[in-house]
């Protein structure tokens, strides 16, 4: 049983009542009209080549527009020139839109996280008392005091005191929470708000690199790197457009020896590279990335960068805390045991009255089972007359009541074994069997015992349990259809750590975990190529988030916590952990899908526009144009156009992610071929086909 700690004001509301961090800002959905205006200016602006240069592919596809925006120019007349132009044009800014959407969502989140800053006015204690200072003012180490109503100058530690704080402004959580010094739950935030009691802060960081401003800099994309995976991708796309343009500057030599010349000019070499270079996937890589970041910070997650987001699409081993992850974190009451000679209904009487100065949630589950199983009323201490109530401490491990003449105790085994027989009592042969049996099950066995007339004696067992939260089985079963070792990490012995980990269904388990033990853990997982990730919040849990390469600090953990990870759960809920693995990987597969699309869907272009270009001269040739297009402008100026609109048809997939459904690595590659590499060969042929039929209508085109 544990030591009373102090009580949270009640939830108002839960982390799924209420909307995440962002929401709302979407408000018309993901083709929101309103979204796309707003990303305008920005995706005009990125057409700065010294910005384009950092995606080859579409830095091609801007110099190709302003080669044929110079040649349309020198042509006046030339409608197919200007056509083209115009549509290499859309192709580019299109691309950048992709990526300024992506972008706006995260710069409204900061805009909102701008707002929870204030200036504040700190007390800092000095050596004869307290001053007071501008919050800019606060240097790492000073000490400030926090009293009912004031706000928080700056991130630190409690190192006195204990309170309730509004974090709503960082986390969105109505409900305040409870910051104490001497444990884990002793950072706060700067801009929260102190709502009772008295505590003194420790600072721990500069002015203008709190909290609240590295959530600023990240969800805005300034601090955004590119990931391994990304710069990876990015050297795959700038080999193919490397191939592709000397394939395409092969043509021209070919044509003038074929008779062609004509129909290969270099507005229609310029569309013909733009159409076979992977312009969809190099379009919208940016905006993927930035939105799986987008995604975890919807969910109160901030990542401290996209390596961190895309390691967690990679894990192969998951390393989750016992207490408070896997299980509800309170032992509860399961069944009343009693020895021979007592009754069940006897021993959960005696229970239920040793229960009801017990303030530890072990205790008031005592009561409830009593209540609910044998129908017994829930009793108020004021109920009882004359009665001499004992409290559950520390030092006794026992809670209780005198009353009639009537002792009657519950705790520990030892401590109630011990008080029984101080009173001149024996204790049932049973009694330490069954206490055994429940300890070897993995449970806590709690002593009942009676002191009155006919002596002292033990009545029978309460076994404690804790509780493995509801679903987790079927989690763990998802996370093992998708490779995903779990392990549970507990300070339990190993009996009870083995009871557990079978009830939840986890792969396996570290009992007795020091914070050596997790390092050593998570250093073999890597020795043997794996990806770890893991949550934590104390002091003690800092080495092993540092070397995890997912490492989720609780926002309600200590500072160092918080500065060992590379994510942050605002919500300090240690089952998000499982989220993230989700999410992580719904970013690469939406990458991995798209860009099979974009590469799949080159191949209509080129039936598209080879056929076009020499079939004039080889008629033969004509035999290519399986869709039967309408002339060799309209099939060309089909498939320019086709590229550019399927990058804005494919900005809500990126933006929104492709649905992850648990299962193995080679299922979801055959999948990915079969949706995304077929739909990328059949799309483009309707598409580019529907597009020359509307061109054919066009007067002057037709």
């Amino acid at each position: 049983m544990s030591t009373t700690s102090p009580v949270r004001p009640p939830r108002t509301e839960g982390p799924a009542d209420r909307p995440r961090a962002g929401a709302g800002r979407n408000g018309g959905g993901l083709l929101d009209p309103e979204q796309f205006l707003a990303a305008l200016p920005d995706a005009f602006r990125k057409l700065d080549p010294r910005v384009m240069i950092t995606s080859p592919v579409m830095f091609v596809v801007l110099v190709g527009s302003v080669v044929t925006t110079g040649l349309a120019a020198a042509h006046p007349t030339d409608w197919f020139g200007w056509a083209i132009t115009a549509w290499l044009w859309a192709t580019t800014l299109f691309a950048n839109l992709a990526e300024a959407v992506a972008e706006g969502r995260g710069k409204a989140q900061a805009d909102s996280l701008r707002r929870t800053r204030t200036d504040t006015v700190a007390r800092r204690l000095t050596g004869t008392g307290e001053e007071r200072v501008p919050g800019t003012e606060l240097a790492v180490g000073d000490r400030v005091v926090c009293e009912a109503g004031d706000v928080i100058p700056g991130d630190g530690d409690v190192v006195e005191g204990v309170a309730s704080v509004d974090e709503s402004a960082v986390t969105g959580e109505s409900a305040p929470v409870i910051r104490e010094s001497g444990g884990d739950r002793c950072a706060v935030t700067g801009g929260t708000k102190v709502l009772s009691d008295r505590i003194v802060v420790r600072v721990t960081a500069k002015p203008g690199e709190t909290f609240i401003d590295r959530m600023i800099g990240l969800v805005e994309g300034a601090a955004r790197q590119k990931t391994p995976n990304e710069v990876a991708l990015n050297i795959l796309l700038a080999s193919l457009t490397i191939v592709f343009l000397l394939a395409v500057v092969t043509l021209k030599p070919f044509a003038i020896y074929a008779g062609a010349d004509a129909q290969t000019s270099l507005v229609v070499l310029t569309a013909l590279l733009v159409c076979l270079i992977p312009t969809t996937i190099g379009a919208l890589l940016s905006a993927i990335g930035i939105a799986g970041m987008d995604r975890l910070v919807q969910r109160n997650v901030l990542a401290m960068s996209g390596r961190a987001v895309e390691a967690a699409g990679d894990v192969s081993t998951l390393l989750l805390d016992k207490t408070g992850t896997i299980t509800l974190g309170d032992r509860q009451a399961a069944e009343f045991v009693p020895v021979r000679g007592t009754t069940a209904a006897a021993l959960a009487g005696a229970a239920q009255l040793s229960s009801l100065a017990d303030e530890t949630p072990e205790g008031r589950s005592v009561v409830v089972l009593a209540k609910e199983k044998y129908g017994l009323r829930e009793r108020r201490q004021g109920e009882l007359s004359g009665a001499e109530w004992i409290g559950f401490t520390a030092q006794t491990r026992m809670s209780g009541v005198d009353v009639d003449g009537r002792e009657v105790r519950k705790g520990a085994t030892g401590s109630v074994v011990a008080w029984v027989r101080e009173r001149g009592g024996t204790v049932a042969e049973d009694a330490q069997a069954l206490a055994d049996r429940i300890s070897q099950a993995g449970g806590t066995p709690l002593l009942v015992a009676v002191h009155d007339a006919e002596g002292a004696r033990v009545l029978g067992v309460v076994h404690l349990k804790d509780v493995v939260k509801e679903g987790m089985r079927e989690r763990f079963a998802e996370l093992r259809r998708m490779g995903i070792r779990t392990v549970m990490i507990t300070g339990d012995n190993p009996l009870t750590a083995k009871a557990i980990a079978e009830e939840a269904g986890v792969d396996d388990f570290l009992a007795e975990a020091t914070p050596e033990d997790k390092m050593a853990l998570i250093k073999r997982e890597q020795a043997g190529g794996k990806l770890v990730a893991m949550t934590g919040d104390g002091t003690n849990d800092a080495p092993a988030l540092a070397q995890a390469d997912v490492g989720v600090a609780m926002n309600t953990g200590t500072s160092a916590a918080k500065e060992a990870g590379n994510m942050v759960d605002l919500d300090s809920d240690p089952t998000k952990l499982i989220e993230i693995v989700e999410i992580g990987k719904q970013l690469l597969i939406t990458r991995g899908a798209l860009t099979t699309f974009s590469l799949a869907n080159d191949v209509a272009k080129y039936f598209a526009i080879i056929p076009a270009m020499f079939a004039v001269a080889h008629p033969s040739l004509d035999r290519l144009n399986i869709m039967g297009l309408h002339s060799p402008e309209t099939a060309i100026l089909s498939a320019v156009i086709f590229n550019a609109l399927i990058i804005v048809a494919l900005v809500p997939l990126a933006l929104k992610g492709v649905r992850h459904r648990p299962s193995s690595a080679d299922a979801l590659l055959r999948r990915n071929l079969a949706v995304y590499g077929l739909g990328g060969l059949v799309a483009p042929f309707a598409g580019i086909k529907l597009i020359d039929l509307l061109l054919s209508l066009v007067p002057g085109i037709g």
